[in-house]
């Protein structure tokens, strides 16, 4: 091993080839959860035995001492539950199945954090191939994390743990952008997410929750927002999230814990139908909503609506095949009364008619809508479509609605367009300012947005239009003209020259 700090970009690097191991022989949507299950016992372990070493340096051979104190550490690794274990074994035959029953017996010592998260994860599995190809994938992959550059012992980075979870959140991202549509189900772009939680400004001892959390990346920027009253980073906040696939769950169950938000309550759950964050037999209630939900999703659980036991579906049932509003409803539910709520939405939303358009009016007249950003298009994995986000303060103090048109500020990129941190502090400074700003921005009163029919497309309200540079007809009429000797000039020396080749 060696002493000298490895470079994020190294750590990335490695964590990134030790994807070749299952490159090719199935679905990077699937191979994801193999290779972060594995950075994250691998963590668990070098944290293991970083300390191990450090009560055998203090305590000597006082072996009893030394297990006494590993007995409070965050994570308990039973024997023979390590990474070194895993690799001393890496011939053997049946190295997943050894794999297999250290995560489950890890599971089982930390049951009342890790109760779950590994159950939907097998190394034994025959998505790795027969047996032959499966212990030559695995012994590659425990190869590929044995290299000094990924050792993540605490020690080595001098306590910092920002450094893994940076790691975990980059190979998040890099397979959401290989998995297509799927992409977007688990990973929210770092980019979007910092804007997100940059408008919903979350304070010391804030409560915050994202109800479709995915992987955790959206509610883990908004966490890493709060600042003290010196503004340094806090860790005075409460995280609490709901994610209905499990395998997704668990994910952001692991991401939590590498970005040591250890007490977050993820909860694994349909948040429309049968949502588990319930206080007193009540909807939970937080300070902060954020969520980037589906797009319009159909089965969402309509039938179920009407005999909500929750109360979430008062100002209109949205219709049977789009969620997007069923989301937003049951987030401005659990917002408290001084609340803030921050969704991502397509432009539907905006403007559909029908159920929505009454859900929608309903939310304007009772002066809960603050902010109505329009984002660039493709910015987001699995869909080029471009979207928006809806801020709502059920604090709010003024009776305007600040449109943003934010469409046409962002980098290009080969495979998504990327928020530039310029683009991300206009919008947030015009938001904070509550300003309006020429061809960008509009504060409209809610008889203006009543005239409209309570339609929220932006183009109603931002005028983007830009009008042409009057046309000098003389002058075009002389450029015509000269083209147009030029033209015979051209045609009479090709006449020429197909007369020297016979033709």
């Amino acid at each position: 091993m060696t002493n000298k700090k490895p470079s994020q970009d190294q750590i990335n690097a490695a964590l990134w080839n030790a994807c070749d191991t299952f490159r090719g022989a199935f679905d990077s949507s699937e191979y994801k959860n193999y290779i972060l299950v594995f950075m994250f016992i691998k963590y668990l372990s070098d944290v293991w035995e970083d300390h191990y070493q450090e009560y055998k340096i203090l305590y000597g051979d006082n072996e009893e001492l030394i297990q006494r104190k590993l007995g409070r550490e965050r994570f308990i690794l039973p024997k023979n539950c390590t990474f070194k274990f895993i690799y001393e074994n890496r011939d053997n035959q049946d190295i997943g199945g050894i794999i297999d029953k250290v995560l489950g017996q890890i599971e089982e010592q930390n049951i009342e954090k890790l109760d779950g998260v590994f159950r939907n994860i097998s190394f034994n599995s025959d998505k790795l191939g027969q047996t032959r190809d499966r212990n030559r994938r695995l012994k590659n992959l425990i190869n590929d994390f044995v290299q000094p550059v990924l050792d993540f012992r605490p020690s080595l980075w001098d306590g910092k743990q920002d450094i893994l979870g940076e790691a975990y959140m980059y190979l998040l991202e890099k397979f959401a952008s290989g998995a297509g549509k799927k992409g977007g189900e688990f990973f929210t772009p770092k980019e979007v997410s910092s804007l997100l939680a940059k408008l919903v400004n979350p304070k010391e001892g804030d409560r915050i929750c994202d109800p479709t959390c995915g992987s955790a990346s959206l509610l883990i920027k908004v966490a890493e927002e709060v600042k003290d009253s010196e503004g340094n980073p806090t860790n005075n906040f409460a995280l609490y999230g709901q994610e209905s696939n499990g395998d997704t769950w668990a994910l952001s169950k692991m991401n939590c814990f590498l970005h040591s938000m250890d007490s977050a309550q993820i909860e694994w759950c349909d948040t429309i139908n049968n949502p588990k964050l319930i206080e007193n037999d009540s909807l939970m209630k937080f300070d902060v909503v954020v969520a980037n939900p589906p797009f319009s999703l159909d089965k969402w659980g309509h039938e179920n609506a009407e005999t909500d036991r929750y109360k979430r579906f008062l100002r209109g049932i949205p219709p049977k095949s789009k969620g997007d509003y069923a989301f937003i409803l049951h987030m401005i539910e659990t917002a408290l009364p001084t609340g803030k709520v921050g969704v991502i939405v397509p432009h539907g939303v905006l403007f559909r008619g029908s159920a929505e358009g009454k859900i929608r009016q309903n939310l304007i007249e009772e002066n809960l809508l603050e902010a109505v950003i329009g984002l660039p298009s493709n910015l987001f994995f699995g869909t080029g479509i471009p979207a928006a986000i809806l801020i709502f303060n059920k604090a709010k103090t003024t009776d305007r609605v600040l449109f943003i048109d934010a469409s046409k500020d962002y980098q290009d990129g080969k495979k998504q367009n990327i928020l530039r941190k310029k683009d991300i502090n206009k919008i947030v400074e015009t938001f904070k300012q509550f300003t309006e700003i020429e061809k960008y921005s509009h504060l409209a009163t809610l008889d203006e947005i009543a005239e409209n029919d309570f339609n929220l497309n932006i183009p109603r309200y931002v005028d983007t239009f830009e009008e042409e540079e009057p046309v000098d007809i003389a002058a075009t009429q002389q450029e015509i003209e000269r083209l147009e000797n030029e033209l015979v000039k051209v045609r009479a020396q090709m006449d020429n020259y197909l007369k020297e080749l016979g033709l």
